[in-house]
This record gives C-alpha cells, sequence and structure tokens, in this order.
C-alpha cells in the first residue's frame, strides 16, 4: 500500500510505524492516568505517552513524528482523560501542545542531550499556561504553578529515558531521524 502525500510517499511500513507508536501512546496514556502520580484535578499527568511522540519524532522524522502526534489527541479521547471547554483551549491544551513533540527531531542533540525534548516540553508548558491564564482564570504565576507540577517531572522522564531508549535500540533503528 503506497499512498500520495504532497510530493511523498506514505508506505505501508510509515502507517504500521505510526500505528505503533499510536498503540504505545495509549497503553503510556492509560497508565499515566490510572496512577495518581502528579494527576492534577482540572487535567495534566506524568505525561509518560509523550515517550511514544518522541521516540516517534526521532525514528521517523518530523513529518510523520507531527502526523503521530496530532493522532494520539484522538487516542487520548479513548483514554477518557480530556478536559475540552471549547476550539480555542483545545487547540492550545491539546492540538498546539501535542503536535509539537513531532517536531522534536527538528532541533539538534548533543551526545546524551536531546534539546529538542526539552523544546517540545516547553511549548507544551507555554501553551497549557496560557490556556490556564486564558480559559481556567488562573493568573500567570497560578497557571504555571499548575504545569510545572505535572510537566517538570514529565520533562525529566523524557530527558533522562529518551537518550537511554535510542542507544538500547540503536543506529539502524533510528537512522530514518536523519531524514529530518
Amino acid at each position: 500500500m503506497t499512498t500520495r502525500t504532497g510530493n511523498s510517499k506514505l508506505t505501508t511500513k510509515d502507517v504500521a510505524y505510526v500505528a505503533m507508536y499510536l498503540a504505545l501512546f495509549y497503553v503510556l496514556d492509560f497508565l499515566s492516568n490510572a496512577l495518581p502520580i502528579f494527576k492534577m484535578p482540572n487535567g495534566g499527568t506524568l505525561g509518560l505517552g509523550t515517550l511514544a511522540l518522541l521516540l516517534a519524532s526521532y525514528q521517523l522524522g518530523w513529518k510523520l513524528g507531527t502526523l503521530t502526534s496530532i493522532l494520539s489527541i484522538v487516542v487520548q479521547f479513548l483514554t477518557g482523560q480530556m478536559y475540552i471547554l471549547g476550539f480555542s483551549q483545545f487547540m492550545l491544551d491539546y492540538f498546539f501542545a501535542f503536535a509539537a513533540y513531532g517536531l522534536a527531531c527538528l532541533f539538534p542533540d548533543y551526545k546524551y542531550f536531546y534539546s529538542g525534548v526539552l523544546i517540545t516540553n516547553i511549548i507544551r508548558f507555554i501553551s497549557s499556561t496560557i490556556s490556564g491564564v486564558v480559559f481556567y482564570g488562573l493568573n500567570l504565576w497560578g497557571s504555571m504553578a499548575y504545569q510545572a507540577a505535572y510537566m517538570i517531572p514529565t520533562t525529566i522522564l523524557g530527558l533522562v529515558l529518551i537518550p537511554l531508549l535510542i542507544k538500547a535500540m540503536g543506529p539502524r533503528f533510528f537512522k530514518a531521524a536523519s531524514r529530518k
């Protein structure tokens, strides 16, 4: 199966990888929501699922990584842990926040420090902080504190585990990241 998307081809292998990362996202997101660790009352929890999105970006490149990240929003409906007040809030808390993870591979890596992990989590933090101020009526510092309660652990988890997972899986598995 080969499907045309613009000038590039989406192969069966690409579809299989996207599906695999979405399945991994589902399992990790389900675990995140089942465990009360860093779970916030109005949404937000330790983002185990973001590990799958970051790996997708580093393996598949930014285009398929972003596609996987956007499709993960649909998967989040299945875990039943979404808080949606309206379209604009959805765009800030979900679309921009999660689509950013697909861009992780575009940022430089320094041996065991993957700057894309940090930058994409900062983008999500900023997007969610703005949402907290605009839609939840929090002041800037209150929204930042709320988001930091789960985003700092999520970021640290990604900064530690992504380099280890990529190293453990080997360069052959992640050769596609050079297609940036």
